[in-house]
Formats: C-alpha cells, structure tokens, sequence
C-alpha cells in the first residue's frame, strides 16, 4: 500500500498525539487502511455517482471538491479588501463554519457514530482513546480538504491585499475552526447517547442534524444584524449574547492584532477563539470512555409503535385517492418517508430552510423602512416554501433499500402509475401541505384574513409545481435509484425547475397587484390547470 503525504504530514507532529496518550503508531496503521478503503470504492457518505469508471472513483471525493472551490470565490471581497476585520471576517466566519458544519452534518456522522470500530477493534489491545483519535482525524483530514478548496483562492487573495501576518492567522483559526466543529458536533452526539437508545436515539439523532443546519442559517442572520452601516461605515453593537455568536470569535484577533484593538470584548473573544477548541478537545477526551460505551445503543431496536385505525384519517384518504391501489401506494410512501433516516437527513434540514427562508426574505426588505402590512404583499414571499419541492421530488426517486425494488415486478400491475401519483401525494399530505398550513397560519396573523385567496392559490400552484417537477426530474418509479446516483445532473435540473416557480409567483404578484380581484382569477385559472395537468401526466395506460 502507498503512503499518504497527508500522514507523512502527521508525521512531524506525532508528539502532540504521544501527549495526549494516543498510540501514534496504531492510530497511523488505522488512518492508513481507511483513507486506502475510501480510494478503493466510493462511500455512500461521499455521495458520489455509482456510474463513473474506476479511476473517477478512486479520486471522487477529491474531484468533487470543485464546487466548493466556487462558492469560495463569494470570500474574495471579504478577506481581500478592506480593514473593518470584526465584520468582514465574522461574515467570511459564517460562511466557513456553515459549510464545513453542514457537510460533517450530512456526510460524516455516519463515520462520527460508526459501531464497526468497535466490534473489530475494540476486541484487540487498542484503547477506546487511539481508536477515538483515528476517527477524529478520518474526518479532519477530509474536512481539511474541503476547507483548503473552500478557502484556498481567497486565502491568496489575503495574502497579497492583506499581508502575511493576515494569512497565517487565518490558517491557524481555521484549523482551530475545524477542530472546534468536530468535537463541539461529538459532545452533542454523547450527550444524546448519555439518555436515549436504539432506534429513538438514531431518530433523535436525525433530528439534531436538522436542527443544527437550521440554527446555522438563523444564527448567520442574528450575525448580521449585530452590525449596523452609520455614515456607510460598518459599525458592530455588542450585547451580552454576541458572546455566543462563535464567528466573532475568530474574527476578534485580526482586531486585535493587525488593527490593535484591545477593547474589552475584542479580547475576550480573542481567548476564546484559542481557548474553546482547546478545552472542547480536553472535553472529548475525557468523555470518551462514556462515548464508547453508550455508542454500543445504536446497535439496540425498539419496537415500533402500531398505528391506529382513525376513521377521518380513512375518510380523508379514500377522498384524496381514488383507487385501492394508491390509497395502498400512498400508505407505502407515507412510511418510506417517515422511517428512512437517509431521506429525511437530505430532506428534513431543506424542509427546514423552506419554512425559515421566507421570513428571512420577508423581514430582510423590511428592515430599513416601515411597512403597512395591512396593504403589503410581502406575504408572496410565502412562495419560498415551495423550495423543498424539487428536492424531495428528486429524492424520492432513491432509497437506502433500493435492492428491494424487485418486488415491483411481482406486483399485478400493467403500470406504474398509481405508484407515482400516490408517492407525490404522500408528500404533499406528509410533508408540504403541514409546512404550508403553518406558515399560512403565522402570515395571516401579520397580513390579516385578506390574504387567505391569496394563500390558497399557492397551495393550488404548488400541486401543480410538484407535477412540473416531477416531469423535469424524469418520471421514475420511486424508491428504486441509490442515493449515491444524485449527481450533477440531477442538481443543475434542481436549479433549472426554479424558473417556473419563478414564473407562478411573478404572474401572481402581476395579476393581483393589476387587477380586481385577480387572486381570485388566478385561482381559479390555477385550479383548472392543476386538475388538466394531474389528469393527463397521471392518464393510465391501458
């Protein structure tokens, strides 16, 4: 087996790993045999396309890493230009912790709670600490490399524009970011694993990683209004919780150092972008034999609660869906939707986004002048919720336990139609339709009642959108596809379906804001659509 330069690296500073009572030499043998399994195949953690040849595969991750280097360039203007460092790097911060976050969120959690290290290893004479360590570094050595192609651009950009002393205090801090973010993500999970077990913890677990995607995005819009523009100068206001807003930290000591700040919480923020990722380290350690031990939970099945018969429920289902056969399908969906964790960790945090993104746009426009909600139409930007369409519509296609899928085939079936409308009506029922009640719920309480024509017209485009997406995502039968086949392709037709969306609100805003009555109009337009194009996307064959 070849060696890693990225161990050979690891080399030099084995005796922070020898203090720490790590067995360097073991925890080098591990990382050596998996980094060598993840070139060999491709991890479903990686989510890389199954189809591409080998030589693809054995790179994948790495090549993968382009995207990352394109949302970089958005950093440029941030650590290239200008001195007001609290404020530009607290936003360059922001983003950096969101994405590296969010990929150990989705990606790495699998390797964070991975059960196998402990059968195979922890029956030979390691300790729980080494095998921790080389778990800890799997992850830091690829989120490292996320880090470097997320940031290397800008990081050259810094380094001519802002000088040297800028450029390694940025990479100190982000390291100590990237340490601070696996370990802070660690501690939570045995915490969760200090009180739950079995199938409730994985499901608790879930829920977590969605919540934490969601505080991210909410905890980057409190960052942005702890600065205020005076005389089109950035001017920050300290409160007593800016000191839990973790990208100030790290912004703290380019205040301190390259602009000599030495205000009292530009240093206490200093200490803490140094001190926290030392003490969450020393923290890790000292819980791990806890960890370990609870770790063996997820291995435990609980029983799943039967549900019972309610008669609404049926009565509702028997209105919804016409036949036996997708009332049987719709059922299916409902339970593939609610028991897959890999659906809902993709979906989940999106649905999440849905239901945040239109108060962030709504209350963004409205910042800096006062708005009469009474006449307003800030209420389209419930139309943002629909974001979560072609997501899940594309998902819906993979499953976990694709293999199944030859069941199908037994099925007495001519086609699949039932199939797929059922599954798309599961998830309006399921998913969407909840999102939106609620949202509508809270809007009419800030636009007033007069708005409810209006909501139910994006309920009707929505039906209609998820048709639209369906047909642009291709009509394949659900749950039959891998996860690991959601390519490139698939998200570039994700981007191109939100031109439509586009176009229902914009001819909503027109036609309401032109015209008498036109919410109504449209509705009714709406409504004639959607049950023209259900019918004929959804015309049996016979």
């Amino acid at each position: 087996m070849k060696d890693f330069k990225i161990l050979q690296l690891l080399d030099k500073i084995q005796f922070i790993f020898v203090k720490m009572g790590v067995d360097y030499d073991i925890m080098r043998k591990i990382l050596h045999i998996k980094l060598t399994m993840d070139e060999r195949k491709v991890p479903t953690i990686f989510n890389q396309a199954s189809n591409k040849n080998k030589e693809d595969q054995k790179y994948g991750y790495i090549k993968s890493l382009w995207i990352y280097v394109l949302f970089g360039l958005m950093l440029i203007p941030f650590m290239g230009f200008g001195q007001n460092y609290l404020f530009q790097m607290s936003i360059t911060y922001a983003m950096i912790i969101f994405i590296i976050m969010t990929t150990l969120i989705s990606d790495f959690s699998s390797v964070l709670l991975d059960v196998r290290d402990r059968s195979i290893l922890s029956t030979k004479p390691i300790s729980a600490r080494t095998i921790n360590a080389a778990k800890f570094m799997h992850i830091f050595i690829y989120l490292t490399y996320l880090t470097i192609a997320f940031t290397a651009i800008s990081l050259v950009v810094g380094l001519f524009s802002q000088g040297i002393v800028f450029f390694i205090l940025t990479l100190l801090l982000l390291v100590l970011i990237n340490i601070f973010i696996v370990v802070l993500t660690a501690v939570l999970y045995i915490a969760i694993l200090r009180f739950f077990d079995g199938e409730k913890l994985k499901d608790i677990i879930n829920y977590v990683q969605i919540g934490l995607s969601l505080m991210l995005m909410i905890g980057y819009q409190v960052l942005i209004r702890s600065f205020e523009f005076v005389n089109f100068d950035m001017v920050v206001t300290f409160h007593w919780w800016s000191v839990f807003l973790i990208p100030m930290w790290f912004a703290a000591p380019y205040e301190l150092l390259l602009n000599d700040d030495i205000s009292l919480f530009t240093v206490i923020f200093s200490i803490l972008a140094v001190v926290m990722p030392i003490i969450s380290i020393w923290l890790y350690l000292k819980l791990i034999p806890t960890f370990e031990r609870n770790l063996q939970k997820l291995l435990n099945t609980s029983k799943s609660k039967k549900e019972k018969n309610n008669r609404l429920k049926s009565l509702l289902l028997t209105i919804i869906c016409r036949t036996h056969e997708e009332r049987a399908f719709y059922r299916f969906a409902s339970l593939m939707m609610k028991q897959e964790r890999e659906f809902k960790l993709k979906v989940y945090p999106s649905l999440g986004f849905s239901f945040v993104i239109p108060f962030i746009f709504m209350f963004s426009f409205s910042r800096n002048e006062a708005i009469d909600y009474s006449v307003s139409m800030g209420y389209l930007n419930i139309y943002f919720s629909m974001l979560i369409i072609p997501t899940a519509v594309l998902l819906l296609r993979h499953s976990g336990k694709y293999k199944a899928a030859w069941i199908y085939k037994v099925f007495p079936m001519k086609d699949y139609t039932n199939l797929k409308k059922g599954s798309l009506k599961a998830f309006l029922i399921k998913l969407y339709i909840p999102l939106y009640i609620v949202l509508s719920i809270i809007f009419c309480f800030i636009y007033g009642t007069r708005i409810i024509p209006d909501l139910l017209t994006v309920l009707v485009a929505s039906c209609m959108y998820t048709v639209i997406c369906y047909l642009g995502m291709g009509s394949k039968i659900p749950f039959t596809k891998p996860y690991n086949e959601v390519g490139d392709a698939q998200s570039w037709k994700t981007l191109l379906l939100l031109i439509p969306l586009g176009m229902l609100a914009g001819l909503h805003y027109l036609i309401a804001s032109q015209i008498s009555f036109g919410s109504i109009i449209y509705l009714i337009v709406l409504v004639i659509l959607n049950f023209i194009i259900w019918k004929l996307v959804f015309k049996r064959t016979p």
